[in-house]
Formats: structure tokens, C-alpha cells, sequence
């Protein structure tokens, strides 16, 4: 089998940013894959699994409702714990999202009351949540993000 495409970056030298992991086309449909890494991989510790769950929550609900709300195919943990996907229609770049990732982190760390989606209707796990931890998580991306600016593997 082929090697996918996110297994071909190195994630011993992989830092915190905002990267651009695939653009895929299908006919005349483009879709492009975000990688919103939030922690080093293999350098720092996964992040924590109730947080995660919360920024994903905040995460889906913010994007979602946001000024490109028309163009979210997906938002999502990474299995590694170390951040999110973010899936858009059309082509994107890391500079062109940068200024709504900035604001995403900012409504993290401004949110209050319940999380959205966070009832045993909406959610298979709905009391698994952490909103203190994932607001330092966003802050510390956030922080990240404007010092940093990693816009590229």
C-alpha cells in the first residue's frame, strides 16, 4: 500500500502551527486538509483527552457558525492528540485562515456556560469535557500562533 500523505511528514521535527496537510480535487471540487497542531508531537504530551473534546466541541460549533460556515467539511481531533483537522471546501492557505484560527482561540478563551452539545442527547460522551484545561490549551496556541507563525511544514 501507499504511504499517506501525513505519515510522509516528520513528526520528530514537527512543531506547533498552522499547516496545510492536503489539498485533495475530485472533478472540479477542491477540498483543503488543515492540520492545526497544538502541541509538538513526540516532544511534548498529548494533550488531554477531556480537553481535546472540548475544543473540538467549541471547535465544530465556532467554525460552524462562522464566516465560512458554508465552506466546513469537517473539524476534528487527530488521533495522536496533539491537534485538529480542519477539512474546507475550495483552496486555502495557512495565511489566509490564520486571522479566523486566532479568533477561534480567542472565543475558547473567552467562553463561558455549557459547552455546546454537551448533553446525553448530542453527545455519545457528553460529561467527558475539561473547558479550563482547553482554554489553556487555546491560549498557548494562540500565543503560538502570533509569536511563531508556522505556516508550513
Amino acid at each position: 500500500m501507499k504511504k499517506i500523505e501525513s505519515f510522509k511528514i516528520n513528526h520528530l521535527t514537527l512543531k506547533c502551527g498552522l499547516y496545510v496537510s492536503r489539498v485533495d480535487k475530485n472533478n472540479n471540487q477542491t477540498a483543503t486538509t488543515f492540520d492545526l497542531r497544538f502541541t509538538a508531537p513526540n516532544v511534548e504530551q498529548p494533550m488531554n483527552v477531556k480537553a481535546m473534546h472540548t475544543l473540538e466541541h467549541l471547535g465544530a460549533t465556532f467554525f460552524r457558525n462562522s464566516e465560512i460556515a458554508d465552506q466546513v467539511v469537517y473539524f476534528g481531533p487527530m488521533g495522536c492528540r496533539t491537534g485538529f483537522y480542519l477539512v474546507l471546501f475550495n483552496d486555502w492557505t495557512s495565511a489566509q485562515l490564520l486571522p479566523l484560527v486566532l479568533k477561534f482561540c480567542s472565543f475558547v478563551i473567552a467562553f463561558s456556560g455549557d459547552i455546546p452539545g454537551a448533553t446525553p442527547i448530542e453527545c455519545g460522551n457528553y460529561l467527558d469535557q475539561d473547558l479550563v484545561k482547553a482554554k489553556k490549551y487555546a491560549k498557548k496556541y494562540q500565543t503560538e500562533l502570533i509569536n511563531n507563525k508556522r505556516l508550513t511544514y
